[in-house]
Formats: structure tokens, sequence, C-alpha cells
């Protein structure tokens, strides 16, 4: 466990160098912030049937989405990317790690320093300018914390899967375009899931994605209900274990076939 620890304590610090970025990407999720909101605005005023959040529940819902970006699982590892195509993934595998958690101790480091940037000042923001809503109490503000917990990991899980694919497609352009829009969509990211329509709900429900993102929002405004956290929580794990094994699955295969590029 020290060698992983240590991994992803190094590109942590690493990926926290890049404060000017985190700043850039804080505007430009303010930017859509404001405009994901006034569409809400405009689609309450002229909805005439009852909907199940209200709008200052959706408010806060697009807010928690823009400062916990940097965490969804849309992307694959570039520096993985640039070192199968290079043949350099060689080196990977003479580290005296196992190859699926070195991946994924990477992924954790990518997706926890770029959302620590920035999700706490766009907490501080909106919650003091645009609507942010605090938990209604402690116990909802933990059971949220555990959530986000889960939701964490199973984006990792998700995203060291999407790097192990490398192994086959060498460039990964199909794959994240793929994933970017499978996450943005059932996440909740573009429209928040219960607002889909009825006929979708048990699909929604079942798919991985509402753990990234949708449940434990939800969880945050009090819409999911204390008493039912553990059913996010189990949606969560049960998804976590499923990606860990094929994840291993997928890299002993892979490493069986690989050819490394220049011999």
């Amino acid at each position: 466990m020290k060698a992983y620890r240590a991994i992803v304590s190094a590109r942590f610090r690493m990926m926290l160098q890049y404060r000017a970025a985190a700043a850039a990407g804080l505007g430009t999720q303010l930017f859509w912030g404001f405009i994901r909101i006034m569409i809400f605005t405009a689609f309450y005023r002229v909805a005439k049937a009852p909907q199940p959040m209200t709008l200052e529940q959706v408010v806060s819902y697009v807010w928690l989405g823009q400062a916990m970006f940097a965490m969804l699982p849309w992307s694959v590892e570039p520096d993985l990317r640039v070192m199968i195509r290079s043949g350099n993934v060689a080196y990977e595998l003479l580290r005296p790690v196992d190859l699926y958690w070195l991946w994924f101790s990477r992924s954790v480091a990518r997706r926890s320093a770029p959302t620590l940037l920035r999700a706490v000042p766009m907490f501080i923001i909106a919650g003091l300018f645009f609507g942010l809503r605090a938990p209604q109490s402690v116990g909802v503000a933990a059971a949220w914390l555990a959530a986000m917990a889960g939701a964490f990991v199973l984006s990792c899980a998700i995203s060291t899967i999407l790097s192990i694919s490398l192994l086959w497609t060498v460039s990964g352009e199909g794959v994240m375009v793929l994933m970017s829009g499978a996450a943005w969509l059932l996440s909740g990211m573009i429209i928040p899931l219960p607002l889909f329509p009825d006929w979708a709900q048990g699909i929604l429900a079942f798919l991985p994605f509402r753990g990234v993102a949708d449940a434990p929002y939800r969880v945050y405004m009090g819409n999911i209900p204390l008493n039912e956290v553990w059913v996010v929580l189990a949606h969560q794990l049960a998804w976590i274990a499923a990606f860990v094994v094929v994840g291993r699955a997928l890299v002993g295969r892979g490493l069986r076939r690989l050819a490394v590029q220049g011999g």
C-alpha cells in the first residue's frame, strides 16, 4: 500500500501545480452554470405540471455539478495515452506493483487534485452569491460526504477501465467521445435525472452514472431522504466491485497479448 500511496501523493502534488488552469476552469464553469440556471428558470416559469424537484433544488444541483465537474469519468489518462502510443508503457510493466492498482492510483490523483482546486472556490462563490444552499442538517451533510466518497471511487474505477481500453484502442479518442457523452447525459449533468420521463427512470436508476453525480447531489439537497442513503451507497459499491473485477480481468487479458511498438 505504501507504493500506491506514494504514487497518489506524488501525482496529486504535481496536479496541484495547474492552478491557472483551475482558475480558468472555474470561470468557465461559472459561466455555464449561469446559462443552465437561466434555461431551467425559463422551463419552470412555463411548466404547468408539478415537477419532482423545486427550482431551488435544481439551482443547487447545477452548482454541485459545476463544482464536481473535474471528478466525472469522461477522459482517458493522458500520460498513459502517450506511453502506449510511444511504447514506453513497457516501463510500467517493470514496476514492482500491480498494474491495475497503479493505474487506479493515477486516476485517484487525477480526479482529486483538480476537483479540490475548483470545488472549494465554487462552493464559496455559489453559496454566498448564486443560490447554492447548505445541507439541511449535519446528518445530511455526513450522508452527502459518504455518497461523494462512493462517487469518487466509482468515477476512478470507470476511468481506470477507460485507461485499460488503451491496450486495444491505442488512441482512445473514440472511447473518450462515447464516455463523455454517456457520463454527461446519464449522470444528470445536462438534465437532472428526476426530470427525465417516467419510462427512463428504471434504466437511469440501474446504470452506474447515477451514482457518480445525480444521487449524491440529491442527498445533499434532501431530495433523497436519509433513510434511503443506504440504497445509494449499495448501488455505488456494487458497481465499484463490478468495475474492479472487470478491470483486473481486462488487464490480465491485455498483458497476455500486448505488443509494444518498436519490438
